[in-house]
């Protein structure tokens, strides 16, 4: 129970991002984990057996979502930052939160049907959780780095959220 705590108080502070270092100090990995298997099987689509959907693999998605964090995590420790390896790696996992609510909704929006209409709802709902997610991370990563280097630590940052926020436009079940 009091991990499942800890988990919720980490959501809280990403959903409602402000400086502060509670997110930090206390890292764990269940509530990324739980994210990114959430993420991965709502983006697989139909069966897992079939070739013929419209989403990636469950692999796929885990691999992007773990290694795309790994190399986040190695280039702000190249650039001088000051985070250890898994609280980088606590911070960009669970900031995946807003992606994956972002994909709940999409996946809700695709049951009412496909057209322009859930296109634009589809990308504002995207667009504004790729923001959110990309807030919230560099408020929490960027003052870990020298002041001087903070663009080339964000800059991944935004491409990592922008892959994954792709992934969750580009989805069409079968």
């Amino acid at each position: 129970m009091r991990d499942l705590k800890a988990v919720g108080k980490k959501f809280v502070h990403v959903m409602y991002p402000k400086k502060s270092s509670a997110l930090l100090r206390d890292w764990d990995l269940w509530g990324p984990l739980v994210l990114c298997v959430s993420l991965a099987l709502m983006l697989q689509g139909g069966s897992a057996d079939s070739k013929d959907d419209g989403g990636p693999q469950f692999a796929e998605v885990f691999v992007i979502i773990w290694f795309g964090a790994v190399v986040i995590t190695l280039n702000s420790k190249l650039l001088g930052g000051t985070i250890s390896f898994f609280q980088s790696l606590c911070v960009l996992g669970y900031c995946v939160l807003p992606l994956t609510v972002a994909m709940l909704v999409c996946r809700l929006v695709l049951l009412a049907g496909s057209g322009t209409v859930s296109f634009v709802i589809r990308l504002i709902v995207v667009v504004a959780m790729f923001g959110w997610s990309t807030l919230a991370s560099t408020a929490f990563l960027a003052d870990s780095q020298p002041p001087n280097r903070k663009a080339l630590v964000v800059y991944p940052i935004f491409l990592f959220y922008f892959v994954i926020s792709w992934m969750i436009l580009t989805f069409t079940p079968q």
